[in-house]
């Protein structure tokens, strides 16, 4: 075993590697002394009998559970020392918004330490349509802190049948500003960033990199795409709902911990007619509230750490038949994107 360890010094392997190596020596000589009848050359080579190895590594099984305990120890008094030297400014609520948000507060799986990430958070949607309407309004509601929203389209008479987030004095408007003034009506709490631009491959990256989670609500696979390219070059989980017709479909792409990206899931855009557009196929008007309203609450979810996140499964709403179901989605190894990092 020594020899083992010095070999592995001089030829520099890893700690780890050379006490794996170690490790399975120790099996070895303790299964020889179980195994081998008395006077066996190999149990008398190793001292003849197994209680002094299993004395060994007795000691040694207790030296490294308080060395492990230790470390745990020294971990927690460094959080402790860093929280209570860190002169960060703490999120605080005023008493409107501990009334505001009581209902949240008093949920196990959110508390007081969940509202407080909720108002920390920074959020981008993309699209401020049917599926943004309800995602903005109710991340407004929850006291989100900041969100961004990213739309290049204005407010028409055809969208006021299911985008609720505008109003018909609003037609014209850039959305992103509709949306805006919505938003602070709901909640005069949260900074909002309207962004009337179209999202390009040029200004994805700068416009991600500001935010800790991205709800994409588009209905072109062309931003779909480019939006699943720009979360997994960052790092950033993924929210993405699509509608068509009667029917809905949710997912939570990250790549990052263990989850599929989006184009694992979709590899190529379907050919022109198989996936029609809502101003192609229609679409009834209370289905994209059902669908953001669940992209919303998987943002909570994601940002609090409660419950179980649709990672690694999508769940798909039939309106028409009131049914729901969920299925599993998975990492392709070959995917251009993110190499099936969550293999």
């Amino acid at each position: 075993m020594a020899g083992l360890w010095g070999l592995g010094a001089v030829m520099k392997v890893a700690p780890s590697r050379r006490w794996f190596l170690i490790g399975l020596v120790y099996a070895a000589v303790v299964i020889a002394h179980l195994v081998l009848p008395d006077g066996a050359p190999l149990r008398a080579a190793t001292g003849g009998t197994v209680r002094p190895w299993l004395i060994l590594g007795g000691i040694l099984a207790v030296v490294v559970a308080y060395r492990a305990v230790l470390r745990q120890l020294r971990v927690k008094a460094n959080d402790r020392v860093a929280e209570m030297t860190d002169a960060t400014p703490k999120p605080t609520f005023s008493n409107v918004e501990l009334d505001r948000y009581a209902r949240h507060i008093m949920l196990r799986e959110i508390g007081g330490a969940g509202q407080k990430k909720l108002k920390n958070a920074r959020v981008l949607v993309i699209g401020a349509g049917g599926l943004g309407s309800p995602v903005l309004l109710y991340l407004a509601a929850a006291g989100v802190g900041t969100i961004g929203v990213v739309d290049d389209d204005a407010v028409d008479n055809s969208n006021l049948q299911r985008q609720v987030i505008h109003r018909d004095a609003d037609i014209g408007m850039p959305k992103v500003f509709s949306a805006e003034a919505a938003m602070k009506a709901q909640n005069p709490k949260v900074g909002v960033r309207p962004y009337h631009r179209r999202l390009d491959q040029d200004n994805a990256a700068e416009l991600f990199s500001d935010y800790d989670l991205v709800l994409d609500g588009t209905d072109n696979f062309d931003t779909r795409y480019l939006v699943n390219r720009t979360c997994v070059a960052l790092g950033l989980p993924l929210i993405a709902g699509a509608i068509t017709q009667w029917e809905g479909q949710i997912s939570v792409y990250h790549p990052a911990k263990g989850a599929p990206c989006y184009q694992c899931v979709f590899p190529e855009a379907p050919a022109a007619g198989l996936a029609p557009s809502c101003a192609e196929a229609g679409v009834v008007g209370p289905l994209p509230g059902v669908i953001g309203t669940m992209m919303a609450v998987e943002a909570v979810k994601e940002i609090t750490g409660a419950g179980t996140p649709l990672k690694g499964e999508m769940l798909i709403y039939d309106a028409l038949y009131a049914e729901s179901r969920k299925i599993g989605v998975k990492p392709r190894p070959d995917c251009p994107v993110c190499g099936g990092k969550g293999v």
